[in-house]
C-alpha cells in the first residue's frame, strides 16, 4: 500500500511594498480630516525647522553685508599714554586729523572726548538757569572729522566744519532727543544752548547716525572751542574715530599710531574692526539654538499627535486586525502596515512643511529686501525628518497592534 502523497507546503504570507503603500493611502483617504489634523503637527515642526535655518542663514548674510559697509570700515584709536607713562601728556597732536587723513584708505577722521566740568556739565536752553539748576547731559568735544566719519542724518541745519574749528566758534550740533528736552523745535531763530553758562549757537539737529549712536544723546561742540573754554580732556582721555575704505581698516589701524606719534606710538592703541566671520558665527549659533528648540518642540507635538491618532486607529480597527491575522497576516505585516500609515502621514507633513518653510524664508527676504539664503541640504533633509517623525511616533501603536490575537479580536 502506497503512502499518501505529502501535503503541499503552505506558502507563508507576504506583503509587498506596493501593498503597503496602497494600505497607507487607503487608511488616510478613509479619514481625510483626521489625517490632515494629524499631519498638522509635523507640518508645523518641519516648516519651523526649514524657516529657522533659512532665516538664520539669510540674516547671517545680511550681517556680513552690513558689517562690510559700516563696521569693517571703522577704526578707533585710544589714548593710553597714562597707562604707559603717568607723566605723559595728551597723545593726540593738534593736527591729528590731517596726519591720519594722509594715510591711504582713510575717508574721514577726527578726535573727540567727553567734556567733564566741576558741575557735570549742566545744559540748559536759557541763560537765566544757573549751572546747578540745568540738566546733566553729555557734552562731546569733537573735531569736524568725527561728524563726517559718523555719517549723521540731519533733521535741520548743518554740521560745523573746519572754519568753526579753526576759529573756535561757539557753535553746537545736538541730537533730536536733546533738542526735544530743551524745547528747540527749529533753527530759524538761531537758538542757543548753555553749557555751564557758556552759550553755544545750535546750527544742526541730528535725528539719526550710522556710527557713534551715543552722539544722538549729546551736545557736540568743536574740539578747539572746548579746549579753549574747559582745557584738554579731563578724567576721560581722548579718542579718534576713523572712517576707511572697505578693506583698508586693518592697514590703517596698523599705521595710525605711528603717523600720529612717531616719537611714542605706544601711547596710542588702535582698535580694528572685529572678525566678521566670528560675529556671524556667534549670531548664527545664538539664533539656531533658540529657534531649533522651538522646532524640536513642534516636532515632538506632531509626533505625539501621530502616535495618538495611530493608537486610536488601532483600537478602532481591532476587528480588522484580527481578520487579517486569521487570514494569514503575520505580526510583522501588521507592524509594517501601521508604520507605513504613520510614516506616510509624517512624510506628507514634511513635504508640506518644507514648502511652507521655504515660502516663509522667501517672503521675509522680499519684504526686508534681502537675498534669501537656504541650503539645499536643508530642503532635501526636511521631508526625511517628517518621515522619521512619523515612523517613531507610529512604532508603539504598531507593536501593540501586532500583539492582538485573532481570537480575542474576533470576539469583540
Amino acid at each position: 500500500m502506497k503512502p499518501p502523497p505529502p501535503a503541499p507546503a503552505i506558502r507563508p504570507s507576504r506583503i509587498t511594498p506596493r501593498d503597503l503603500l496602497a494600505e497607507a493611502l487607503s487608511g488616510m483617504l478613509q479619514r481625510p480630516a483626521r489625517a490632515i489634523l494629524t499631519a498638522l503637527g509635523t507640518v508645523l515642526g518641519v516648516g519651523t525647522f526649514v524657516a529657522i535655518l533659512g532665516l538664520t542663514a539669510t540674516a547671517s548674510s545680511q550681517i556680513d553685508t552690513r558689517f562690510s559697509v559700516l563696521t569693517a570700515t571703522e577704526v578707533t584709536v585710544e589714548d593710553v599714554g597714562k597707562e604707559v607713562d603717568q607723566f605723559a601728556t595728551p597723545a593726540f597732536p593738534h593736527d591729528a586729523d590731517e596726519r591720519v587723513a594722509r594715510l591711504a584708505g582713510v575717508r574721514d577722521a577726527g578726535v573727540f572726548w567727553a567734556v567733564r566740568t566741576d558741575t557735570g556739565p549742566e545744559v540748559s536752553a536759557s541763560p537765566a538757569v544757573t549751572p546747578t539748576d540745568g540738566e546733566k547731559s553729555n557734552v562731546v568735544a569733537a573735531s569736524p572729522g568725527v561728524l563726517r566719519a559718523a555719517v549723521p542724518h540731519l533733521a535741520q541745519g548743518r554740521i560745523y566744519d573746519n572754519f568753526h574749528e579753526q576759529r573756535a566758534e561757539p557753535v553746537a550740533v545736538i541730537g533730536s532727543s536733546v533738542a526735544a528736552r530743551l524745547g528747540i523745535t527749529n533753527l530759524r531763530a538761531q537758538p542757543a544752548v548753555f553749557v555751564d553758562g557758556e552759550p553755544f549757537t545750535v546750527i544742526g539737529i541730528v535725528d539719526d547716525i550710522e556710527r557713534k549712536a551715543d552722539l544722538l544723546l549729546s551736545v557736540i561742540v568743536p574740539r578747539a572751542t572746548a579746549a579753549k573754554i574747559w582745557g584738554p580732556p579731563r578724567d576721560t582721555p581722548a579718542s579718534m574715530l576713523i572712517s576707511t575704505e572697505v578693506g583698508a581698516a586693518t592697514q590703517v589701524a596698523d599705521q595710525a599710531p605711528l603717523a600720529l606719534r612717531p616719537d611714542h606710538p605706544e601711547y596710542l592703541k588702535a582698535v580694528p574692526p572685529p572678525n566678521p566671520q566670528k560675529l556671524r558665527n556667534s549670531v548664527s549659533a545664538d539664533l539656531s539654538q533658540l529657534f531649533l528648540l522651538l522646532a524640536t518642540i513642534c516636532l515632538v507635538i506632531g509626533a505625539v499627535g501621530i502616535a495618538n491618532t495611530t493608537l486610536v486607529a488601532v483600537l478602532e480597527r481591532t476587528a480588522e486586525i484580527g481578520l487579517r491575522r486569521a487570514l494569514g497576516a503575520r505580526a510583522h505585516h501588521i507592524v509594517a502596515q501601521f508604520l507605513a500609515e504613520s510614516g506616510a502621514l509624517g512624510a506628507l507633513g514634511g513635504i508640506v512643511g518644507t514648502s511652507l518653510g521655504t515660502l516663509t524664508v522667501v517672503t521675509v527676504a522680499i519684504v526686508k529686501e534681502w537675498t534669501p539664503v537656504l541650503h539645499p541640504l536643508t530642503v532635501a533633509a526636511a521631508p526625511g525628518i517628517g518621515l522619521l517623525t512619523g515612523l517613531v511616533a507610529g512604532l508603539y501603536p504598531a507593536l501593540r497592534a501586532s500583539r492582538i490575537q485573532p481570537v480575542d479580536a474576533l470576539r469583540r
